[in-house]
């Protein structure tokens, strides 16, 4: 792997889980303002309107892998741009941040069981020790220092969304490496957003007329806004990158860290302070990240399954 491109995956797992945790943000702040799928198709649909004009002529060039790929586009966009849309804002209205936070925990590890199972991606005892660390950080974090809180979680039906999200969040990320693409990574993402807007389009108009929400203003324009740019177009690019460079397992080691984000953007924004537990969780994460994303994974070289008529791309991003 070129040194440019490492160095700048691995700036880029340092920094993507700040936009990433922006989502919890707007999570909060959406409920009385806007509704569930309201949001994540305004959010996306936004987010495809900005990458359009600059991926129009590739997609046109591109259109007979479109056309192969379709189907591939649509469970993508079901997974990662549906169910890792909407449902998170639905979890929010009826679960706490620690109960989405503890079913999140298990996304890193689940990606890299499903990793080694389904793409050779088998990780090295410092890698996996550097797994345990980060879930030993975001545990004591959830827990607020205080091992019994955990035995103490009450799980409500916003939980089961979440389960949903994290579940759907190990596939998404999984089935981005199984299979390549013959479109360029930007091309790719915008038609993986199209097929998550055959979803949520119907799904945010039943919405409409089943459970109306607010009624339409400038926050609900803002949070959409903010969603199709920070934990949107940006966030999904920079794990497409990283997808590719690092591979699927070392990428969602970044998903320990937002929590740690998302501690510091309630405080700058919400007022809400940190505690003495979040600096031991972040000794415990901050050197697991680096203990998990040395080196090259395992046995990845040369295992990635290609897709039919995908030609010589090795492409994995969304």
């Amino acid at each position: 792997m070129p040194a440019a491109p490492s160095r700048r995956a691995r700036l880029l797992l340092w920094t993507v889980p700040a936009l990433w945790s922006s989502n919890y943000i707007i999570a909060r702040a959406a409920d009385g303002v806007i509704a569930p799928h309201a949001l994540a198709a305004g959010r996306w649909l936004l987010a495809a309107l900005v990458l359009l004009p600059f991926v129009a002529a590739v997609l046109w060039q591109h259109r007979a892998a479109l056309r192969r790929e379709a189907g591939q586009l649509l469970v993508l966009g079901f997974f990662g741009m549906y169910i890792c849309g909407a449902w998170v804002y639905q979890a929010g209205r009826s679960t706490s941040s620690t109960n989405i936070a503890l079913v999140y925990a298990i996304t890193p590890m689940a990606i890299a069981a499903a990793s080694a199972w389904t793409l050779g991606e088998r990780m090295r005892p410092a890698q996996w020790l550097g797994v345990g660390l980060a879930l030993a950080g975001l545990l004591f974090v959830i827990a607020r220092g205080e091992p019994a809180r955990l035995l103490a979680v009450q799980f409500v039906a916003g939980d089961a969304w979440i389960t949903a999200c994290a579940l759907s969040w190990t596939a998404y990320s999984v089935l981005l490496k199984r299979w390549p693409s013959a479109l360029p990574p930007l091309a790719r993402l915008v038609a993986v957003i199209a097929g998550g807007l055959v979803v949520l389009l119907p799904a945010a108009l039943l919405e409409a007329v089943l459970a109306p929400g607010p009624a339409w203003g400038w926050g609900a324009t803002g949070l959409v806004v903010l969603g199709a740019l920070l934990p949107g177009v940006l966030s999904y690019g920079a794990y497409s990158l990283l997808q590719r460079e690092l591979g699927a397992s070392r990428t969602a080691m970044m998903l320990y860290l937002s929590p740690l984000y998302a501690a510091v953007l309630a405080w700058w924004l919400l007022g809400e302070v940190p505690g003495w537990y979040h600096a031991v969780g972040a000794a415990l994460i901050l050197p697991s990240i680096w203990l998990a994303t040395r080196g090259a994974p395992s046995g990845a070289a040369g295992s990635q399954p290609k897709s039919p008529g995908a030609g010589t791309s090795s492409s994995s991003s969304a």
